[in-house]
């Protein structure tokens, strides 16, 4: 699929804000890795990366330590550059999910994710409707029911660029309640902190995002839940009363997922060597127990059946924004 040529905006975020706990200093023989983090803290593919490098460093699955580093940036773009710059280098892994798929896009890349080395799929979760405490809509039918009555008038928000999940979502979920998707007012934010502010803040009304960020103001009642769009409702004691769109009689099921790559132009030894670890830190006890605790489905997959989906992950995006007439 031909991507846009590469702007300008790119080239700005490879000077992005880069974060980094731990420092360690590693030659080629080390054992201590870098995972790279394509948001900011607290994000998304940060729980799902710092989890996974935790649970791998309490193991002593690699048999050294980790470097994360947070890459702010074009919704993930930044982040992959980096990963694409360190070419053969054997050290370093990438949390990865369909946000940096729709950036790659959005934000005219030449990378897709499978120019650099596949490693796994870990998770996927489902995708929540946020609304302040104070909102009018009380279902996700009051929701459904204004938006459909004036599109443009229903400001909504979510914590991905275009292309990402959490502009998939609410595109999607347009189109099966009769909204033509290109009505939609969307507001893009960078990752949950901003979307947070801007829903308590009064700039958006709805927000649509995976609901792991948001497990504080949910609890405290800043923020209630309308809806989720996974098969079945969440296991977390705050959200066991929130029904899936399904059971609200909207036929849609949405799921966001996360994965871990490496650069390109390593060795298949060292790939396999990589896969290995993730397989040894899946199969721990501590992360079914972190799965639960976040309300993340168990989606591993690695070799060519992760590769397959992919392909398939750059299909579903380029296809979504090829209809809203975005590349």
């Amino acid at each position: 699929m031909p991507r846009r040529p590469t702007v300008p905006a790119l080239c700005v975020c490879l000077l992005a804000l880069t974060l980094t706990a731990c420092g360690v200093t590693r030659g080629d023989e080390s054992r201590d890795l870098v995972m790279l983090i394509p948001n900011s803290p607290g994000g998304g593919y940060d729980q799902t990366g710092r989890a996974a490098v935790q649970v791998m460093e309490d193991g002593d699955v690699t048999g050294g330590s980790f470097n994360v580093r947070n890459i702010v940036g074009a919704g993930g773009s930044a982040a992959m550059a980096e990963l694409m710059g360190r070419q053969g280098d054997e050290h370093t892994m990438m949390t990865v999910g369909l946000g940096v798929v729709g950036s790659l896009y959005s934000f005219g890349s030449d990378f897709s994710l499978q120019d650099a080395t596949p490693l796994a799929q870990l998770i996927t979760e489902p995708e929540g409707i946020l609304v302040p405490s104070e909102s009018p809509y009380q279902t996700v039918a009051d929701f459904a029911d204004a938006w459909v009555a004036d599109p443009g008038g229903v400001v909504v928000g979510g914590g991905s660029s275009p292309g990402g999940p959490d502009f998939l979502f609410p595109m999607q979920l347009a189109d099966v309640l009769g909204i033509d998707p290109n009505d939609v007012n969307y507001v893009s934010y960078d990752g949950g902190g901003p979307l947070t502010s801007a829903l308590l803040g009064d700039k958006i009304q709805v927000g649509f995002s995976g609901l792991a960020e948001f497990e504080g103001q949910i609890s405290s009642g800043e923020l209630r839940v309308l809806a989720v769009s996974g098969e079945e409702r969440q296991p977390q004691e705050a959200l066991a009363d929130v029904p899936t769109l399904t059971e609200s009689d909207i036929d849609l099921t949405f799921l966001n997922w996360r994965g871990v790559l490496a650069p390109p132009g390593i060795s298949d030894e060292r790939r396999d060597e990589l896969v290995g670890f993730l397989q040894e830190m899946h199969d721990s006890e501590q992360w079914q127990e972190v799965l639960e605790t976040n309300g993340w489905t168990d989606a591993f997959r690695t070799g060519d059946d992760f590769e397959q989906f992919l392909i398939e992950q750059d299909e579903r995006v380029s296809g979504t924004l090829e209809e809203l007439n975005l590349i």
